[in-house]
Formats: structure tokens, sequence, C-alpha cells
């Protein structure tokens, strides 16, 4: 999910040999200044899962009760027109950020998106139950909760407000900051769906941009 609070450790995962937690660990440290500490709390709670390229993480009408950092790979949320039975990606996720429905996540309350796996994916969750306890034990997973929600607003505002207010050449330059692996594992049309344009317009940006 893009936020100008996405975490990148990019340089500091090619430096050091880390364990998937241990990178979960650093990204909360750079995310809500977490100690290892308080993170140490959480450690028996979280859980590796691997997804094969169209799996679901969470599907339409079912209750999101994961928080999961991408490890590696893609995801992205999108719904089904029902009277085209088109498919529009709304959300998209990858490598070193927060996978997760957040409106379903926070309010425990039916999702309006499928979440589903672009390409085969690493993540490491954690169960809404054991978040909601580190809560109730520590300050710092309190304020995690509280920095959690505030994201949660910034990306659903930033969304809605790129529509509203850029051109889809600067939606285009959002994406490519905050996924700049994007082009290298999704097709074009699912980047034009995000964007909300044709190919075609997506391709005559492209060109126009790297001056080819």
């Amino acid at each position: 999910m893009e936020s100008n609070s996405d975490i990148s450790i990019q340089s500091y995962l090619t430096s050091y040999n880390m364990q998937e937690i241990d990178i979960v660990a650093y990204a909360f440290s750079q995310f809500a200044k977490m100690d290892s500490t308080a993170f140490e709390l959480s450690k028996l709670n979280w859980k590796i899962k691997r997804y094969k390229k169209g799996d679901f993480y969470n599907e339409h009408r079912t209750v999101c009760k994961f928080l999961g950092f991408i490890i590696d790979g893609v995801f992205r949320s999108y719904v089904v027109d029902e009277k085209s039975g088109e498919e529009k990606n709304v959300f998209l996720y990858s490598g070193n950020q927060f996978v997760v429905t957040f409106k379903s996540f926070i309010n425990q309350q039916p999702c309006d998106y499928h979440t589903q796996a672009m390409t085969d994916a690493l993540v490491v969750y954690i169960h809404i139950d054991d978040l909601l306890q580190l809560y109730q034990q520590s300050h710092q997973w309190e304020t995690f909760g509280r920095l959690l929600a505030q994201e949660a607003f910034n990306i659903a505002m930033d969304r809605a407000e790129s529509f509203v207010f850029k051109t889809p050449e600067q939606r285009y330059l959002d994406l490519i900051k905050y996924h700049p692996q994007i082009f290298n594992n999704i097709p074009l049309y699912h980047i034009s769906s995000y964007l909300g344009i044709q190919g075609p317009s997506l391709s005559r940006i492209r060109k126009r941009l790297t001056g080819k």
C-alpha cells in the first residue's frame, strides 16, 4: 500500500542476512519507533505464509482478521463490476509494506474487496486478537495501533483524492515511487486498472516520461 510512511529497508536487507521476523521488527522500529523489548512481546504471535499467484489473502464479504507484512511479492485489492464483470484494482501492496484491508480489519466488519496475490509471495502475519492484546500490554504497541489507524485513513484519502486532484501522469509517478518494482512483476493491464486509465494512455505516459 502506498503512503509517505512506506518502509524502505531494501538496502538494509541486502547488507544483512535477516530472518523474516527480524525484518518485521526493523520495519516496526521505523514505522512506530518500536524498540526491541516491545516487539519481543509479539514474537510468538507471528506466523509465516507462502502464497501462490492467485491465492486470496482475504475475500469479499469476509472479515479481515490478519495484519500482514510482505517480505516478497505483490497483492491487489479489487472490486468486480456487477454489470460488466470487470475487475477494478483499488489498492496495491508490495514488498516491505503492510497487506491488510484496513476498514475491515480495524472495524472487524465484512470486507468490500477481494485481496489477492498477483505473484508468488511470502507474508508474515498476526491475528487481530493477538494485536489487541498487545495494545493492552504495551504503550508502544498502543501507539502502533493508533498509527496503523492513521495510516489507513491517509491511504484511503490519498487514493480518493488522487482521482480528483491529480492527473493520470501524476498517479503514475506516485505508483513508481511507492512500488518501484511493480512493472517487473505484474501485467500492464492491472496497472492501467489501478490508475483508472486505458492501456494506450498508459503506454503514452510511459513513452513520454522515458523519452522513448
